[in-house]
């Protein structure tokens, strides 16, 4: 037996891993009396173990001070989002000026089209990738159909070049040369949620603004599972949800940057009165002035109950680092990606990039047997407790989260392929 697929070795790594202790501040869901495995940040993160009373502390703020806890409780709601910016900032790397929690991912993205998306006569193509996530595409065409366009014509959608649904860089370099005189907006997402591929936003954001293109990022999948360098970067905008890596729970509050050099850009917008510059905001005047940074892009008062479950996770990834967090997601998904090369590669094909500069956490899976055996595997695999996701047609998703996976839990899913595997071949 290999060493790696022993026992005695995960349980080894396991015991060296300086952040094992954060797995305990997270309830992890049980399966018959035995905790799951659960793969699955990547679509909904695990609730944080102090997030219960963090929501008692703001319904008690709520119920002894009505509308005064505006202003009184340990975290006065009035400045609520305030509290987070910071630790928010440091997540993706950007100037806390730069970013804002509010809305929704998708909402976000509109609004940040608002002002990023100007298309004229002659510039006024979208590029995004192929089969990028729904929402994304449905957001990107409807703002075309919206200015006047035709998505026929206005809306390009780069096919991969590589196997699996990968892009190369030069590929995408390629396009934006041929296509940049009459692309107005990038919209790439920071991490291809079905493949797992993580993109170089800095040279993205090179090559979209050298063609004179706006470039902005959905950071679905990238936001908590990868140190970003977003003011870096030099992206115009980009946005992401909390539900995922960041732990924030269903339909959380979402993230928003705009770059430093937007500021105080006298961009068109939607405008709303939590937007508005906070030292006159109580004025009422009928003059929309924008606070300057992400804040003028917010529409409404903070919501409280959704702002506290961010916070509480913040505050985990701030103990925790994201470089050191980083550290360990690339040794566990290296373990993952081992042991299917060393015990299932008859099962499964890895359609995630091999070089950990272009992945995050997540390994995405084909059943070699094609969608009807991966499709059967996955539900073999959730009757035992062993939780990743399926994306059509095909994909099965296992993303070994750093702040409550470990390697233990890898051989657990490599076993249970291992003997699904093994019974399927001897029928």
């Amino acid at each position: 037996m290999s060493e790696l697929f022993s026992e005695a070795h995960a349980l080894q790594q396991d015991s060296q891993d300086d952040l094992r202790h954060f797995r305990e501040q997270f309830f992890i869901p049980q399966h018959e009396g035995r905790e799951q495995a659960y793969f699955c940040g990547n679509s909904l993160g695990l609730q944080p173990r102090s997030l219960p009373a963090a929501l008692t502390e703001e319904l008690t703020n709520w119920a002894e001070n009505g509308v005064e806890g505006h202003f009184n409780g340990k975290h006065p709601w009035m400045p609520y989002h305030e509290f987070v910016r910071d630790s928010l900032a440091s997540v993706v790397g950007a100037m806390p000026s730069e970013v804002v929690a509010m809305n929704s991912l998708s909402v976000n993205l509109h609004l940040m089209m608002v002002s990023f998306y100007r298309p004229t006569k002659e510039r006024n193509a979208i590029l995004i990738e192929a089969g990028a996530f729904p929402s994304d595409r449905y957001a990107v065409e409807s703002q075309v159909r919206f200015h006047g366009f035709d998505p026929a014509e206005s809306l390009i959608e780069i096919e991969p070049d590589l196997p699996g649904g990968i892009f190369s860089m030069q590929h995408i370099e390629k396009i934006i040369a041929e296509h940049g005189h009459r692309i107005a907006l990038i919209l790439w997402p920071g991490v291809q949620y079905r493949t797992g591929q993580y993109f170089d936003l800095t040279e993205i954001t090179r090559l979209g603004h050298a063609a004179g293109c706006k470039v902005g990022f959905d950071l679905a999948h990238a936001a908590g599972n990868l140190p970003l360098n977003l003011h870096d970067s030099g992206a115009d905008f980009a946005a992401w949800c909390s539900y995922k890596y960041l732990n924030s729970g269903p339909g959380a509050i979402a993230g928003c940057f705009v770059h430093d050099r937007h500021a105080n850009a006298k961009l068109p917008r939607f405008a709303g009165w939590w937007g508005h510059d906070k030292t006159t905001r109580f004025k009422m005047g009928p003059e929309f002035i924008p606070t300057p940074g992400a804040d003028g892009w917010q529409l409404s008062n903070p919501p409280i109950f959704a702002l506290a479950p961010l916070r509480i996770s913040l505050e985990i990834f701030q103990q925790a680092d994201m470089q050191n967090l980083r550290k360990k997601s690339v040794k566990l998904t290296a373990y993952l990606e081992a042991l299917i090369q060393q015990q299932l590669a008859n099962t499964l094909t890895i359609a995630t990039p091999a070089n950990p500069d272009q992945r995050g956490c997540q390994l995405s899976l084909r059943v070699n047997a094609g969608r009807e055996q991966g499709r059967a595997l996955f539900e073999a695999l959730s009757a035992q407790g062993i939780i990743g996701d399926w994306r059509e047609p095909d994909v099965i998703r296992i993303s070994p989260t750093p702040l409550y996976n470990n390697h233990s839990d890898v051989l657990r899913f490599i076993r249970a392929v291992k003997l699904w595997q093994d019974a399927h071949h001897a029928s």
